[in-house]
């Protein structure tokens, strides 16, 4: 694949780097060597198709699309499979080009457009096949309808010992049928948290005046991105013991480091500038999203201690109004007919954190029902750290208002 005039030398960053990361005790590459190609060089070479094809928005989205690529070639190696999510805030900003040469380069492309639930399902063996998906959002969508299936499996295969069961009247009995299988996902607008948080989030944008790619011809080009297949299959194939027993040094913490441990892995096997650029990449992409990931509740959580200010209790209406009053939350409009948030939905909310409504004598108000701020400590200590940064959050509760 190194024949392009306009090729991009591996490495080079096509902006700022952001999130550099040493890891302590560096592990040692191991270089693996197939027909005298080092797998540093195949990555390289992935790399340079890839920015041939598609304008990336970073260095660090290169680096995880290209290190997500090279991990489907080993599936049976990893336990979990990350997801790939592109996403766009638009139509025409490259996520289906992209899509197109993940689909050439990756292990065993299943496109599931049109698939049926039972075809997707019986497709998934031992060794997986990838599993891509564009026109996400038609799936994942607010009017999305008769996909149940396919996100169960989408949300379930992410971990290794997550099968589906299905009872099958003919033969009657139970049959366990497995879910576990990388999947790119393609789609305007975020997808639902359940999958952004098990995938490496790649978001989008239009090309701007200047930004040039090659026209990507299937017919062409996808046998040259076949040929790098093959190559990344006999390199990462010959070494899945290696691959499987491997713990690399990671720089985040649970679910992300389930999710990015075998792209760091084949970058830590293929040596060279790899393992330093693959650290780098989770760190600056998790700037990148610069989105509210949080859930509902969370932000809920969130918005309720800054209504509170330095309140130790509020009436709940005084509370509804204050979350209703912030122009870019949701709770003006939240609910099925955007009638806004109201005090029995606000209670079933906060019900999943033990937080719950008591009367309480308000001067001026008299008794009514309402919430203690020191209610909220507990889940705020829990679920939103972050604002942890006065003494109303500490372990002595504020004095409350007579009850």
């Amino acid at each position: 694949m190194n024949t392009h005039d306009d090729q991009i030398p591996a490495g080079q960053a096509e902006g700022s780097r952001s999130g550099t990361f040493t890891p302590p005790t560096p592990p040692a590459p191991t270089g693996s060597t197939v027909h005298g190609t080092a797998g540093a060089a195949i990555l390289d070479d992935l790399e340079t198709a890839l920015r041939r094809y598609v304008a990336l928005p970073s260095d660090a989205a290169v680096v995880g699309v290209v290190l997500w690529i090279a991990a489907t070639h080993a599936q049976p190696a990893w336990a979990h499979a990350p997801r790939l999510v592109v996403r766009a805030p638009e139509k025409r900003c490259g996520k289906s080009r992209l899509l197109d040469v993940v689909e050439g380069a990756c292990h065993q492309p299943f496109i599931t457009v049109n698939a049926t639930p039972a075809a997707v399902y019986r497709s998934i063996t031992q060794d997986p096949p990838t599993m891509l998906v564009d026109e996400a959002d038609t799936i994942f969508g607010p009017a999305a309808t008769g996909h149940e299936d396919l996100r169960g499996l989408l949300n379930a295969g992410h971990q290794r010992n997550r099968p589906a069961k299905r009872y099958d009247l003919a033969k009657n009995r139970v049959e366990s049928i497995s879910t576990f299988a990388m999947a790119a996902l393609a789609g305007i607008g975020r997808m639902p948290d359940t999958i952004e948080d098990r995938a490496v989030v790649v978001q989008m944008r239009r090309r701007a005046p200047g930004e040039t790619v090659a026209p990507y011809r299937h017919r062409r080009d996808r046998p040259r991105l076949q040929k790098l297949a093959e190559r990344l299959h006999g390199w990462l194939r010959d070494d899945l013991s290696a691959l499987e027993a491997a713990e690399p040094v990671m720089p985040v913490e649970d679910r992300a480091a389930d999710t990015w441990e075998p792209l760091i892995a084949v970058a830590d096997h293929a040596g060279s500038h790899w393992p330093e650029r693959a650290r780098a990449a989770i760190l600056a992409l998790q700037d990148e999203d610069t989105g509210d990931d949080r859930s509902e509740r969370i932000r809920l959580l969130a918005d309720c201690h800054t209504a509170f200010a330095d309140e130790h209790a509020l009436p709940t209406m005084r509370l509804i109004q204050q979350l209703r009053a912030d122009p870019e939350a949701p709770w003006a409009d939240y609910g099925p007919h955007g009638e806004g948030l109201t005090a029995m939905r606000l209670g079933k909310l906060l019900a999943e954190y033990d937080i719950q409504s008591e009367k309480i004598t308000f001067p001026g108000f008299g008794q009514t029902r309402g919430y203690q701020r020191a209610a909220f400590a507990d889940a705020w200590r829990r679920y939103t750290p972050d604002l942890i940064t006065d003494g109303n959050n500490s372990n002595e509760p504020p004095p409350e208002p007579s009850l």
